[in-house]
């Protein structure tokens, strides 16, 4: 079997975890014509700007303190005072000035000047290049915005062709943007690739699964922390006591039914002295210790609470489950390497979400 996961596959893993998935047919020849990720990036963030200039780019409020000759916005008076500004006849104004050169802006230019300088295509580049050098003319500014600027600027409900061009733009920020493997695969042994399937993996099953299962009245929570039950400890205690964080956490009010999910990606198996393929204990052992620790006899849920490891792997499948003192457990895989039609269905239909929590 095949150990080489399709460029087709990550870009459904970047639809879901971008929470785009109603965006998928429309970019299937970017997607097919794809030399490498890096190519398939750059094709992909250049047909939605080169989309969005036709429409205009958003634009945004920027403060701004200038000195003028008369009163726009509110008077700085502090400024105006300490200056003897008035005696010469200008005022200090604090005013809001609608602008291109907005964070979300910047951040697509420096991606685009980023990916013109590493995409093995000369075509690609140059389109990239050109896109930029657009948006220095429009007046966005060069350089990357910090995370407090964009997480300032909230990209509305209607706006998909701007969510997707920051979403493209961040991707290439996160450092997960492999150069060296050619081709319309990815190796997952590459460092670079492996570290970009695990963000987009654990991204895509948590909103994969708030599709499908919120109007069904399931709960979707993402990295929800919880405590330790300790009854007595030392002064000292809590500042060596690891958290607990889950993956994904998925509550049913009427069923009383509650399910933690854990998608580590890494391969689900070791191997011992005495034989292969053996349970990594440690993940067990930590999902073993989260379901008894959270029980609480007043909270029905927590008493039957689910177990579900659900991993990606390269070839191979898994699909077994137990119950422990109470607690199903179960272990799924998805397998990367499928063809792009079955990935899908395993990612978010009944072989491996959709049956599992709807008995």
């Amino acid at each position: 079997m095949s150990t080489k996961i399709p460029l087709r596959n990550i870009w459904i893993l970047f639809l879901y975890a971008a929470d785009l998935v109603q965006l998928r047919d429309r970019f299937e020849r970017d997607v097919e014509n794809a030399r490498d990720l890096p190519d398939l990036v750059g094709r992909l963030l250049a047909h939605v700007v080169e989309d969005r200039l036709r429409r205009n780019l958003s634009r945004g409020y920027r403060t701004r303190v200038a000195v003028l000759p008369r009163v726009r916005g509110r008077i700085d008076m502090l400024v105006t005072e300490a200056g003897q500004l008035m005696e010469r006849g200008h005022i200090a104004c604090r005013f809001e000035e609608h602008v291109m050169d907005t964070s979300r802006n910047r951040l697509v230019r420096a991606a685009l000047e980023r990916l013109a300088a590493c995409v093995s295509s000369k075509e690609t580049a140059h389109r990239c290049r050109g896109l930029a050098a657009d948006f220095s003319r429009s007046g966005v500014s060069a350089g990357r915005p910090s995370r407090a600027e964009l997480g300032v600027d909230q990209i509305g409900r209607n706006e998909s062709a701007d969510r997707m061009m920051v979403a493209l733009s961040q991707m290439i920020f996160d450092g997960t943007i492999p150069t060296e493997t050619q081709g319309t695969v990815l190796q997952p042994g590459d460092e670079t690739g492996t570290h970009l399937i695990r963000r987009l993996f654990e991204r895509a099953v948590g909103n994969a699964l708030r599709i499908k299962l919120e109007p069904l009245g399931w709960h979707i929570a993402q990295g929800r922390r919880s405590a330790w039950p300790v009854a007595m400890a030392t002064s000292g205690i809590f500042e060596i006591l690891p958290g607990m964080q889950t993956d994904i956490e998925m509550n049913h009010a009427v069923s009383r039914r509650r399910i933690v999910i854990d998608t580590k990606f890494a391969n689900i198996f070791t191997s011992s002295n005495y034989r292969e393929n053996i349970l990594k204990s440690g993940y067990l052992y930590q999902m073993y210790t989260y379901l008894r620790t959270q029980e609480n006899i007043s909270e029905t849920a927590s008493m039957t609470a689910e177990g579900l490891f659900l991993h990606p792997q390269v070839g191979g499948r898994v699909n077994e489950t137990m119950i422990v003192q109470g607690h199903p457990i179960s272990f799924r895989t998805v397998n990367l390497t499928a063809s792009a039609t079955e990935f899908e269905k395993q990612l978010c239909s009944s072989t491996t979400i959709e049956e599992e929590f709807s008995r």
